[in-house]
């Protein structure tokens, strides 16, 4: 059955870009516009990181943050090997480089002969196409595509941090092992009162879910990345963090003012599209934020604390579902001309660059006509 539906799909690709060659609408005019990868290394904190849509572009994009990855480790860790470099080499002693250093990956990209967007999306087509498999893709199953990339790119970052952290190379990381980074390490000794060591080290507890001590790559994964984890005590811990960072009495919670000043404009931003907030100013915003404190202070005493925050955490720190469903909803606004919700082969193809450009930059070459890959 699904050998009949490959070869369904390949028949019909061959004759949709048959029609689309002799097209008036030529697809070709989408030419002018370049792609171009985006890395997304840094070595400090960040509440998400942007995903190719298309697996083979992310892996170039991997390949080229891994090298700028250990080049930053070996500048952290060994220093004294960063030397200036000789300005008149001996032929002998020139490094030789890798095969890849020869293929400049923007314009592999661009070379149709070698990356045809046209050839790709009809490649993926099918493989997004799974839930059910009807010839249309759906909010649902391109969400479901999205996250899937998504996580693959987290479990990488995850699987080169536990290298980098496994000191003893027994496939867990323990807290003596782990070394906080470097902007903790530089950070002032207290963080909104409170030791980073100490919360440091409850983060690391609250992770390590079957309470031996020592965090598996699934453990050290829900460490790094607390907002996808399906463990609870790593949820609690989030809303302890928050009511830390956002209790500037001191007082152990969160009233009103703290609320609104901070966390209400994350439920804000989190609810924007359906709420249409963004053009609210703070006045006509205080009655709204009344309403959603008052629902979750339960035990109505004036104060949120972190267990009363449980309800909103996933707003607060919204996790690689949404920005996949983010993307999906926007992609499909973009290419879905008969504004059916959903999306065909032929506007998908007829659309490319909806899913091969940026839409989250506004970075232009000096025709206009240039565009990142797409986040």
């Amino acid at each position: 059955m699904a050998k009949t539906l490959i070869f369904v799909y390949i028949v019909v690709a061959a004759v949709l870009l048959l029609f689309l060659s002799h097209s008036p609408k030529k697809f070709s005019g989408h030419r002018h516009r370049r792609l171009k990868l985006r890395s997304n290394f840094t070595l400090a904190p960040s509440r998400h990181h942007a995903v190719a849509f298309d697996p083979l572009v992310a892996e170039l994009e991997r390949h080229r943050e891994d090298k700028e990855w250990e080049k930053q480790v070996i500048h952290q860790k060994h220093p004294e090997l960063e030397t200036d470099p000789d300005p008149d080499p001996a032929p002998a002693h020139e490094s030789q480089p890798e095969w890849e250093d020869f293929m400049d990956a923007e314009d592999y990209l661009n070379d149709e002969d070698k990356f045809n967007v046209t050839n790709r999306l009809i490649l993926l087509f099918p493989k997004i196409d799974v839930d059910p498999a009807d010839w249309f893709v759906t909010e649902h199953e391109l969400t479901q595509w999205n996250l899937h990339q998504a996580q693959r790119e987290v479990l990488h970052r995850t699987q080169r941090e536990m290298e980098l952290h496994d000191k003893n190379h027994d496939g867990f990381v323990s807290f003596s092992e782990y070394d906080p980074p470097s902007w903790a390490q530089n950070a002032d000794n207290e963080s909104f009162g409170y030791d980073i060591g100490w919360w440091k080290e409850e983060h690391f507890n609250a992770s390590d879910a079957d309470g031996d001590g020592v965090l598996n790559l699934t453990e050290f994964n829900d460490f790094l990345h607390p907002a996808d984890s399906k463990n609870p005590k790593l949820h609690q811990w989030l809303c302890k963090e928050e009511v830390r960072e956002r209790d500037t009495d001191r007082d152990g919670k969160v009233n009103f003012k703290e609320f609104f000043h901070g966390l209400f404009d994350l439920v804000r931003n989190y609810d924007d599209e359906s709420h249409n907030y963004s053009n609210h100013s703070d006045n006509s915003m205080d009655a709204p934020a009344r309403v959603l404190f008052g629902q979750l202070d339960k035990d109505g005493d004036g104060y949120l604390s972190d267990a009363e925050l449980l309800s909103i955490i996933e707003k607060l720190h919204p996790s690689e579902h949404y920005y996949a469903k983010q993307q999906a909803d926007y992609i499909i606004s973009q290419a879905d001309e008969d504004k059916d919700g959903r999306l065909t082969l032929t506007e998908m193809i007829e659309n490319p660059y909806v899913f091969y450009s940026a839409i989250f930059n506004d970075d232009e070459d000096d025709d206009g006509d240039y565009h990142d890959e797409f986040r």
